[in-house]
């Protein structure tokens, strides 16, 4: 018998009805573009990077390129503005890809994720060695022509975000490849 956990995710009323319609939701790229603006392309190569990475600890459904964003709890979860819909799912807990937030802010900014404390000390120490204020120049500039291990040390580092479980408190987040009908259990109209 498969384990559930319940999730919540903010979404336009749009989604809702192409659950309803339709019985599944995959975020598609209009979505990504609507939401983000001029920030639409950063956020699409950053989510088709999580998609490729994420798809080794969860597998992705054919035709699915992009996750989706639920809460773990209802303390942590977006709450309803004027305009979205709140959805209470139960999912099976193997389709969910939980992560650490903050891991993910430093993944969204190109810096690199630590193992520990100690870890990030040394890191930060190496990059004032090298006079870099901007760790992010090393992975979205010429920068990190001059520093390519320590370039390529970001980039590995990246898929800690997978690999390091969430710390205690509100840490933890997740994703889902898709969305079901007969997941949702509740609805709650911002």
């Amino acid at each position: 018998m498969t384990q559930e956990r319940t999730v919540w995710t903010r979404q336009h009323p749009a989604v809702l009805e192409e659950l309803e319609r339709t019985g599944r939701y995959v975020t598609k790229e209009e979505a990504i573009r609507a939401k983000n603006g001029d920030m639409a392309d950063f956020y699409l190569k950053l989510y088709r990077w999580y998609g490729r990475e994420g798809e080794r600890f969860v597998p992705r459904p054919q035709g699915v390129e992009y996750p989706i964003w639920v809460s773990l709890s209802q303390d942590s979860m977006l709450q309803p503005v004027e305009g979205t819909v709140i959805l209470t799912l139960s999912v099976p807990k193997d389709s969910l890809l939980i992560t650490d937030a903050e891991r993910w802010g430093y993944r969204v900014n190109q810096w690199y994720i630590p193992l520990d404390q100690e870890d990030e000390r040394r890191h930060n120490a190496e990059l004032e060695r090298y006079g870099i204020a901007s760790e992010s120049a090393l992975i979205d500039s010429d920068k990190g022509n001059f520093y390519p291990l320590l370039r390529e040390k970001i980039i590995r580092s990246w898929t800690r975000l997978f690999t390091c479980p969430p710390r205690p408190g509100d840490m933890a987040q997740a994703t889902l490849w898709e969305l079901r009908r007969e997941w949702l259990r509740k609805v709650v109209w911002g």
